[in-house]
């Protein structure tokens, strides 16, 4: 199993933190919310589920376009949903 990466797609300020060190999540389960200039809330997700590694921001802090939000390792087991 390798470690990949949650960007952020925007710049802004993170608002809210919705997962931790070592939790799994689901896919497109929500992880970040991040406010942008104009006052638009980004809600964070990805299509895979897998666990966090280490998170790399904390709520109140300004982030950038690409900048890193954690780090996760992939759940390898095929799972589904409709």
């Amino acid at each position: 199993m390798y470690v990949d990466v949650i960007l952020s797609p925007c710049h802004g300020k993170v608002e809210k933190v919705l997962i931790t060190k070592n939790s799994g999540f689901y896919e497109w389960e929500p992880l970040f919310q991040i406010k942008t200039a104009d006052g638009r809330v980004e809600i964070i997700h990805i299509g895979v589920s897998g666990e966090i590694e280490s998170l790399e921001v904390l709520e109140g802090e300004q982030v950038e376009a690409g900048m890193v939000l954690a780090y996760f390792k992939e759940d390898l087991f095929v799972t589904g949903s409709d």
